[in-house]
């Protein structure tokens, strides 16, 4: 065995023990609002938004994402946000978002994250069209490591796509939104995601497991090199026709080792999808593709970024879109307590 796939077992070996304490026991109200000051919002959503905070005490910028709890119980979101904060509080990895605080209040729930100022990958690949393969391959792996590390753990992602993925000022990425991710030792059945992102066995209401994760990568993959995802359709009842019939066409640049990993990893064949086989995420790491990858420099941020954002300081919001503001309204009376005890 290489000394590096023993670093490896060694070092999931440790990170499992570290998650199934934290996963234990999980933290309960560790801030308050009073001690962050609201700068500007980063993003909307459908029950909440994500502010930039300055936290008055330490001057430190975080990324706080305030969800409406009367929205999440309309919406039969309280189980996805009960995991997220769950799992959030319990994982610690160098390409995952990192919670430093959690919360709540008479109207909200707040989930305080570490504040990564490069945007999303997603703003930066629009400008630019499409990235090299090299420039793709060094995103792709840091996503290999950190899915292998949450199924080390069980936890299955369910919801990769470019605005789900920041880069920081090293110009290294950092996987977000923990919404739709869940821990499974076994298969799982619920419909979530994004629909360009699907792996066909979700759309089929099969039952699935940690396999969907590696598809969208394929999926993510694609859209990296290409500038567009595999299946695309103007309503999502297309886009599932042609993810279940599994037939994706590249573009002349696309070279034959990308073809040919990409053509594993969207495999809707389960006994023959990368990441799903006897060898695990191996298959992955193996493949010509990554040849030239160093994975564990990649762990460690030694390998020089092909991008960095520019950023003017702490608190520069300028590589994130602009939002119109909203002031955030506290009842006098607690909503939604039962629902939420667990937060």
């Amino acid at each position: 065995m290489s000394s590096s796939s023993t670093y490896v077992k060694e070092f999931l070996a440790r990170a499992k023990e570290d998650f199934l304490y934290r996963w234990e026991h999980p933290s309960q109200n560790t801030a308050s609002l009073d001690q962050f000051e609201l700068l500007k919002t980063l993003g909307t959503g459908s029950f909440g938004r994500v502010v930039l905070v300055r936290h008055r005490e330490s001057g430190s910028h975080y990324a706080m994402k305030i969800l409406n709890k009367q929205k999440v119980v309309k919406l039969k979101q309280v189980e996805h946000i009960l995991n997220e904060k769950r799992i959030l509080q319990a994982i610690d990895f160098p390409f995952l978002v990192k919670l430093q605080f959690s919360f709540k209040d008479n109207s909200n729930l707040y989930l305080v994250m570490e504040y990564v100022s490069g945007g999303e990958m997603f703003s930066h690949l629009r400008r630019v069209g499409k990235f090299t393969e090299p420039h793709a391959c060094f995103y792709a792996a840091q996503v290999v490591l950190a899915f292998q590390y949450l199924h080390s753990l069980d936890l299955v992602h369910r919801d990769l796509k470019p605005e789900n993925l920041l880069i920081d000022q090293q110009g290294y990425l950092q996987v977000t939104d923990f919404g739709f991710a869940k821990r499974v030792r076994g298969r799982t059945w619920t419909l979530c995601g994004t629909p360009e992102y699907l792996a066909p066995e979700i759309i089929l209401s099969k039952g699935y497991n940690k396999a969907v994760d590696w598809w969208a990568l394929g999926v993510l993959t694609y859209e990296m090199a290409v500038g567009f995802p595999p299946f695309y359709g103007q309503e999502p009842i297309q886009i599932y026709e042609k993810i279940v019939s599994g037939r994706v066409r590249f573009p002349s640049h696309v070279s034959s080792d990308l073809k040919d990993l990409l053509r594993s990893l969207l495999q809707v064949d389960l006994t023959k999808r990368f990441g799903n086989l006897r060898n695990g995420v191996g298959d992955i790491k193996n493949h010509k593709w990554f040849a030239t990858t160093n994975w564990i420099a990649i762990y460690e941020k030694k390998v020089e970024a092909p991008f960095i954002p520019k950023f003017a300081g702490p608190g520069d919001a300028s590589n994130f879109d602009n939002y119109e503001e909203e002031e955030i309204r506290i009842s006098i009376n607690e909503k939604c307590a039962k629902e939420f005890s667990e937060f």
